[in-house]
């Protein structure tokens, strides 16, 4: 299968159908869920008909998939998956940054590693502008990830959600990275 990146832990390589029961798994733990939709059961149907089809997109503009499955290197074992996907699909200026990760995989360094290696290659080989990312305000782990990865708040927003979660009242967040501030940064 081909590597589309490696880090001292972590190989992230395109997903496969083959991969639909580790997802189902990833998905069906409510506490990995509990900031997307409050933790609620998944479907394995609606892994294999949306959450899978989404995973397995080819962005024409940068020539790769916007997610990609992580494993850890020394083991093979399935983590989650990283999200680094162009906002149009025409240009790959904007990307947003995203993870989920199995809960074995949490409090291990695992998310940082992958989301600053990733923002590394999409300035140095892909054309990314401008790294952003979003998690719910009370989503406090997840905004330490993306500090620890270099991005700043931005701002804070409220979200159209068709079924309120706990802590959506308190909004969203937004953090970002330009290819300037990395720049000067490095």
């Amino acid at each position: 299968m081909p590597v589309f990146l490696e880090t001292e832990r972590l190989v992230l390589r395109p997903f496969t159908e083959a991969d639909t029961d580790r997802l189902f798994a990833l998905d069906d733990d409510p506490e990995v869920m509990r900031f997307i939709n409050g933790g609620a059961p998944a479907s394995l149907e609606t892994v294999r008909t949306r959450v899978l089809p989404r995973l397995l997109h080819d962005y024409p503009c940068s020539g790769t998939r916007g997610f990609w499955a992580a494993e850890e290197k020394a083991t093979g074992a399935f983590l989650g998956w990283f999200e680094f996907r162009p906002l149009d699909e025409h240009s790959p200026a904007v990307v947003e940054l995203g993870y989920r990760l199995n809960r074995t995989a949490w409090g291990k360094g695992y998310a940082t590693e992958g989301s600053r290696e990733l923002i590394d290659k999409g300035f140095t080989e892909l054309g990314v502008e401008r790294v952003t990312a979003n998690t719910m305000t009370v989503n406090t782990r997840s905004r330490r990830v993306m500090e620890k990865s270099g991005l700043s708040f931005l701002r804070n927003f409220t979200g159209d959600w068709p079924d309120a979660i706990p802590g959506s009242e308190h909004g969203e967040v937004e953090y970002e990275l330009t290819r300037a501030v990395w720049e000067r940064r490095r």
